[in-house]
């Protein structure tokens, strides 16, 4: 579609509206593909600065990345509600507070 540029918005029809609208989008698509490969481009020219290729730098931040905190056991049940536990790290929970005020010891809350 050819762009009148005195031609006011206002007075476009719903068609060409449309039109303009399609061919904004498709210009817009065609930007962030020449934007991402300029960009692919300068990243693999700065890698091979540093004597990496790109793909070798992306594995490395995958397998950096790819592992998982491992989540500590409960070492402690709340014998009164066992739904409650507690790993023994961080704050202690107010029920494991309760029975150390009322003398129990804590191994006798251990799992």
């Amino acid at each position: 579609m050819e762009i009148d540029m005195d031609k006011d918005l206002n007075q476009m029809s719903q068609k060409e509206l449309e039109a303009l609208k399609a061919d904004i989008d498709q210009a817009l698509a065609s930007l962030e593909s020449r934007r991402r490969t300029e960009a692919r481009v300068a990243a693999e020219s700065a890698a091979r600065e540093h004597g990496f290729s790109l793909d070798e730098l992306l594995e490395m931040g995958k397998a950096r990345g790819s592992r998982t905190a491992k989540k500590n056991p409960p070492r402690y049940r709340n014998p009164e509600n066992p739904t409650e536990t507690w790993t023994g790290r961080g704050r202690k929970p107010g029920w494991i507070k309760e029975a150390l005020e009322q003398g129990r010891p804590l191994s006798d809350l251990e799992i």
